[in-house]
């Protein structure tokens, strides 16, 4: 079977972490729901300022409230879940995680001043 023209011949391979609201996540004060915003926001910005996160941020309007945000490392998959076990939201039980790859045509996106992703051919 020929290989379909729709197919590209090289992805960019890019590392993401969808942030989620915990079920079941401990209650707190606003207070101190704002103390683990902000080390949330310290420990993201020392993760960019490390090169490893390329680009972040929280999610707005959405069909799935539990969604607070998305973010693109330049890691491996073990290395985005070891980075983000470390978040303080996740280890303060208000957030969990998925980390997947995300293959998209080589060349479609660019992130000036980042190396990021890995260029791979698709498997036949």
């Amino acid at each position: 079977m020929p290989r379909d023209p729709n197919i590209p011949d090289a992805f960019d391979v890019y590392t993401l972490v969808l942030l989620r609201r915990r079920d079941h996540a401990p209650e707190m004060s606003e207070q101190e729901l704002d103390a683990l915003q902000s080390r949330h926001l310290a420990y993201r910005a020392k993760l960019r300022g490390d090169g490893v996160l390329v680009a972040n941020g929280p999610l707005g309007e959405q069909s799935d409230p539990s969604l607070r945000g998305l973010s693109i490392l330049s890691c491996d998959l073990d290395e985005a879940r070891r980075l983000t076990d470390l978040d303080p939201s996740v280890q303060g039980g208000r957030l969990t995680y998925d980390v997947f790859e995300w293959w998209v045509a080589a060349g479609t996106l660019a992130f000036p001043g980042n190396a990021v992703g890995e260029r791979r051919a698709m498997p036949d």
